[in-house]
């Protein structure tokens, strides 16, 4: 009978325990997929990082483009104010009337270029492309109605500039856009290392055709102290002058003739 008592107690505090374990395990197992959710939606609810741009970024994607605003802006200023002259190659465009158009017209030493129903030409030395529009307009204006005509500078060849002196490749060149004097002196191979970069000039034609020297010291604008604010008109020289080791050149150029000397003279 004491037997059977132990066994019951025994068996009665195994089913307590065994009904508060399961009554136990679903709030852990909820508590932990809880969790888990609850860091999964934080994880969604947060959104990615953007990257910064920072102010210096944002300063050089500025200066980028006022860059090519202002490149633009020098081209565009230079065909429109261009005059045209010898060896100029230009196209008039008159909308609608390809008979009256014409491309590719090399312009002579005459100045003169010939059109459809315009036997006698028209004279366009000096001129830019927009006055030469506006004559053609006026000229075609007897045979149609209101004219539209565009004249395009397909190639520039009048505007010369050149550079002398010691730089690498010295000579006469086509100025086909606005040239500051650093570039004419960059697009000649640069200044020699016998070449005075502080006292360059420019020499000028001015209208009572004497020569007029604009000094411009490529040094300081190379070490940036200058603006390179120095631009070439068309007939323009650029002087690049010689320094000191213009002088040491001379006398290095002499020693292979001067020891040809020492073999007949026995040294000196």
């Amino acid at each position: 009978m004491k037997k059977l008592f132990t066994q019951t107690s025994a068996l009665a505090i195994a089913l307590a325990i065994t009904a508060s374990a399961l009554a136990q395990s679903p709030t852990t197992t909820r508590q932990r997929r809880t969790s888990s959710e609850d860091t999964q939606s934080t994880a969604t609810a947060q959104p990615s990082p953007t990257p910064e741009v920072t102010a210096d970024a944002q300063t050089n994607r500025m200066d980028a483009t006022s860059d090519e605003e202002g490149i633009v802006q020098q081209y565009n200023n230079f065909f429109t104010t261009y005059r045209l002259g010898p060896e100029d190659v230009i196209s008039v465009n008159v909308f609608a009337h390809e008979r009256y158009s014409k491309q590719g017209i090399v312009i002579p030493p005459s100045g003169r270029i010939y059109l459809a129903l315009i036997p006698e030409g028209i004279f366009v030395n000096g001129k830019t492309v927009d006055q030469v529009s506006e004559l053609v307009k006026k000229r075609y204006d007897e045979y149609i109605i209101n004219p539209q005509v565009t004249v395009a500078l397909d190639r520039a060849g009048s505007y010369r500039y050149s550079v002398v002196g010691d730089v690498a490749q010295p000579g006469i060149r086509l100025m086909t856009r606005r040239l500051s004097v650093t570039e004419a002196i960059a697009e000649s191979g640069g200044v020699l290392q016998t070449g005075n970069k502080s006292k360059v000039y420019v020499l000028r034609k001015q209208a009572n055709g004497n020569l007029q020297p604009i000094p411009v010291n490529v040094s300081a604008i190379y070490k940036g102290q200058a603006p390179d604010s120095v631009y070439l008109q068309p007939g323009d020289q650029v002087i690049v002058p010689g320094n000191k080791w213009k002088t040491f050149d001379k006398i290095t150029s002499f020693l292979p003739i001067l020891s040809f000397a020492r073999i007949f003279t026995g040294g000196f």
